[in-house]
């Protein structure tokens, strides 16, 4: 605009004006950056920096947890399994019994599964400790996330400060913009830009209307919940619908069910013990988890409870 009103004659009306106009459209520009500037630094680089750095670590000792949650499952099962062999094979023979090689047998199959059930009870208090420490290493970490939603809830606060006293500064310059167009009406216009130039100006006697002060009510504290250990985060973890899943052309795979596993959620496959599911990856997913279907019952299913085919 300035450059056009050099070109037209800075003497000219339309080339005062062109120059008026240039100069607020530069000031609410000057207002702009440095209000992108106040958001970077205040806001933006703050959320950054923890997405990127305190809750990518949350988001790994919480995946770390859920793995060592499966684990323990597994060495539970294997227990009970054990046991209950164990129970069997100590069961009283029948003294009937001519072949006493029978008995000989019976007691070498016992004393194995009693080795069994111990090795299942000793690998199981193992992955019960392993559970336990990261389980504690991950409190700690989400209990420290409440002093950080204190501190982005304060940068929250500036940032709206921020730019709501950006939109009344541009509001003000605006205004001073309206107010010099109207009082040039003395000078010479040509065709309807007199008519619009004059319609804007404040009648006689009057002032313009004032700018409201650009504050912010007292925004009361949000009280910050903590996040409960074995929860997922419905923000932070998206929820997979099987019902939307369909299988691959090729790689789908058969797998034996080694395990009992119930369904945390509808999103899970419930699997009963050698049974035979069919599995396939989807591009993006966890590696721990794959996706089995028995029939038409689909969900994740984790890859530490299946023995897979070829």
């Amino acid at each position: 605009m300035t450059e056009a009103a050099n070109d037209f004659g800075p003497g000219t009306p339309y080339g005062k004006t062109l120059i008026k106009v240039g100069e607020t459209q530069r000031r609410l520009g000057a207002a702009e950056r440095d209000f992108i500037h106040s958001a970077s630094i205040n806001f933006l680089t703050p959320l950054r920096n923890f997405l990127e750095g305190d809750w990518r670590t949350i988001s790994k000792e919480r995946r770390i947890l859920q793995n060592r949650r499966l684990d323990l499952d597994a060495c539970k099962a294997r227990l009970k399994k054990a046991k209950a062999a164990e129970a069997k094979a100590a069961a009283v023979p029948d003294f009937q019994e001519t072949r006493p090689r029978n008995y000989v047998l019976s007691a070498s199959a016992s004393a194995l599964w009693s080795d069994e059930v111990e090795k299942a009870e000793h690998e199981l208090r193992l992955t019960q400790t392993e559970f336990d420490r990261q389980a504690e290493v991950t409190r700690l970490l989400l209990e420290g996330i409440s002093s950080t939603h204190v501190n982005h809830l304060r940068c929250l606060h500036e940032f709206v400060e921020s730019q709501t006293n950006y939109y009344a500064q541009c509001y003000q310059y605006m205004l001073d913009l309206q107010k010099q167009l109207g009082s040039s009406k003395g000078e010479i216009f040509s065709g309807t830009f007199v008519g619009n130039a004059e319609s804007t100006s404040p009648a006689a006697g009057t002032s313009p209307p004032a700018v409201a002060a650009a504050t912010l009510p007292a925004v009361p504290t949000i009280p910050v919940v903590p996040t409960i250990v074995g929860v997922p985060n419905t923000v932070a973890e998206s929820v997979l619908n099987p019902n939307e899943v369909k299988p691959p052309a090729s790689g789908t795979r058969k797998a034996r069910v080694l395990y009992d596993y119930e369904a945390a959620d509808s999103t899970e496959l419930a699997l009963l013990a050698d049974e035979m599911i069919t599995v396939y990856s989807l591009p993006g997913m966890d590696p721990d988890w794959l996706i089995g279907e028995r029939g038409n019952q689909k969900g994740k299913v984790p890859v530490t409870y299946l023995e897979l085919l070829s």
